[in-house]
């Protein structure tokens, strides 16, 4: 039996880059500067308009996993003037790669897995994961979206922990912390610094974080396995 632990980070790309029609798109309800740069923020949860830069999987038998992350594309040019080096640490490898090729990682990783859990997976890493795969023309190995009721193949946490959405939601952190688990953002790091963080170069700041996220789940995880799911 293989359980892997999957978890992704993505920044929002580059606004000027849209066309105009697509600018006006996104901004059709966005009347103040306030909405627009909220709107701007937003572009890293929607694959047309994100890029995913990190990719974390943790294998919850072995304890083992790795971190695929992406930096910019000069400092990929030329890795050793930004010391960027593939390395391991707490059983985690870490390598580096364009978007593309951490993607075919990933499909490639998770077609061993006989089950897979995430938080909040269905409602964002895992289309996110499907839709930029298909727009940068990598091909999936498995469904990440099999039927929603059943956890045989994919235990979103989120969906459990909440009841399918019968009762309040709470980010990872608060279930951490009312779990009685090591939260990943006690580190100092959230979701809404990996933007900056990439721009400041802080690329290995983000796949740590991205590490630290996948602990947190395993934990959370074996604790609903073992008092929550109902055989």
């Amino acid at each position: 039996m293989i359980t892997i632990v999957f978890d992704i980070e993505t920044i929002p790309m580059n606004f000027e880059d849209l066309d105009i029609v697509q600018q006006e798109y996104l901004l059709k309800f966005s009347d103040t500067q306030e909405e627009v740069e909220k709107t701007k923020d937003q572009m890293a949860l929607w694959a047309p308009t994100n890029r995913i830069v990190a990719i974390g999987m943790l294998s919850v038998e072995r304890e083992r996993g790795a971190v695929y992350f992406s930096t910019s594309a000069e400092a990929l040019a030329d890795k050793q003037n930004f010391g960027i080096e593939d390395f391991e640490e707490n059983g985690i490898k870490y390598s580096c790669g364009i978007e593309k090729k951490i993607l075919e990682k990933f499909w490639k990783a998770i077609s061993y897995a006989n089950t897979f859990v995430t938080f909040n997976g269905r409602g964002f890493d895992c289309p996110v994961l499907m839709l930029r795969s298909a727009m940068l023309h990598v091909k999936p190995s498995k469904n990440l979206m099999p039927y929603r009721y059943a956890t045989d193949q994919h235990v979103d946490l989120l969906e459990q922990l909440t009841f399918y959405n019968a009762y309040r939601k709470f980010n990872l952190d608060f279930y951490c912390k009312a779990f009685g688990i090591d939260s990943p953002k006690a580190r100092g790091v959230t979701g809404h610094d990996v933007k900056p963080l990439f721009e400041s170069g802080e690329y290995e700041k983000i796949a740590r974080y991205c590490a630290g996220d996948l602990w947190a789940t395993r934990d959370l995880y074996l604790r609903w396995k073992e008092f929550m799911k109902i055989k």
